[in-house]
């Protein structure tokens, strides 16, 4: 069975695969790999560096963040997978198979990766050329931390303060307007039924609502990944349905009302099926509050 963690998908693509557009990762070892790279983050982007003119970020994530705190006019390159903002600048630049001659050609003063690939926080660490390591967040407190790193090494630390702040005000107010009703969730990442469970960050959001995530159970391998068959899906008859592979997958929710059986499933009888933008869904930055938004607003619809 494929595992690991998610990638930040933008579109279309064929069968799930490490960061190709609309895929999946499937490769614990790179989150592995992600964390200690991080552990040695205070010794490659010192504190005391000066504010970087030319950053280069080759993780989706960090490119929204980045854009959101008002560091955009100091970004010159984003990987091939950085979708928004529109006016990022979207280049061939991969993140998954980083090319190091490539990245230095933009001359940048900081360069900002999801994990460290192929040991490219070495090579460009021999280059002179500072690197930012931000892991997929654990959960929204690792996710907020990662937004106001970016604040500090990149002199937005008050706009990353201030952006912290209204997430958090957003989600606190979607969260208490939403009553808790003990209902379940399938959160889908691909048509073959991969999805997330509650150890996961997406997991976490549903946690917030106080969901019951119907992949828990079947995570035999504790990837957080697990592949649910269909049986097992309308078994479990989960009261909402989260579509997280419209983009890559081209799935609908109308799609999803003809797939055998499923018309009796509680989320399709109560029109309880959302679909939400892949790269929404799947990153963990600003826009982390659409995905909020989105499942209170479905969740409120349904009512009892």
């Amino acid at each position: 069975m494929r595992e690991g963690t998610p990638s930040q998908k933008t579109s279309a693509a064929g069968k799930p695969e490490p960061l190709a557009e609309g895929g999946f990762v499937f490769r614990r070892s790179l989150l592995l790999v992600a964390f200690a790279a991080a552990v040695v983050l205070l010794a490659i982007s010192p504190a005391g560096a000066a504010v970087p003119h030319r950053i280069v970020s080759l993780s989706p994530t960090a490119t929204e963040s980045l854009f959101a705190i008002g560091a955009g006019k100091q970004v010159v390159a984003v990987d091939d997978q950085s979708d928004y903002p529109r006016r990022a600048p979207r280049t061939s630049l991969s993140g998954f198979t980083p090319n190091v001659e490539a990245i230095a050609s933009y001359h940048p003063d900081l360069v900002v990766v999801q994990y460290d690939a192929g040991g490219l926080v070495e090579a460009l660490r021999k280059l002179d050329i500072r690197v930012v390591v931000q892991p997929s967040a654990k959960n929204l407190a690792a996710a907020y931390a990662q937004i106001r790193q970016l604040g500090s090494v990149t002199g937005h630390k008050r706009a990353a303060a201030a952006l912290v702040k209204r997430m958090k005000r957003a989600i606190a107010r979607a969260i208490v307007a939403t009553p808790k009703r003990g209902l379940s969730v399938y959160h889908e990442l691909t048509p073959d039924f991969y999805t997330a469970t509650s150890k996961t960050f997406i997991g976490g959001i549903y946690r917030l609502f106080g969901l019951r995530n119907i992949a828990d159970a079947a995570d035999s391998t504790g990837s957080g990944y697990p592949q649910l068959s269909g049986e097992y899906i309308l078994a479990a008859n989960p009261s909402l349905i989260v579509l997280a592979d419209t983009r890559c997958c081209g799935q609908t929710v109308a799609a999803v009302g003809k797939r055998p059986g499923w018309a009796s499933l509680a989320a399709v009888r109560t029109g309880s099926v959302v679909a939400v933008d892949d790269s929404v869904a799947s990153r963990w930055g600003p826009r982390v509050v659409q995905f909020v938004q989105a499942v209170a607003t479905i969740l409120r619809r349904r009512g009892g």
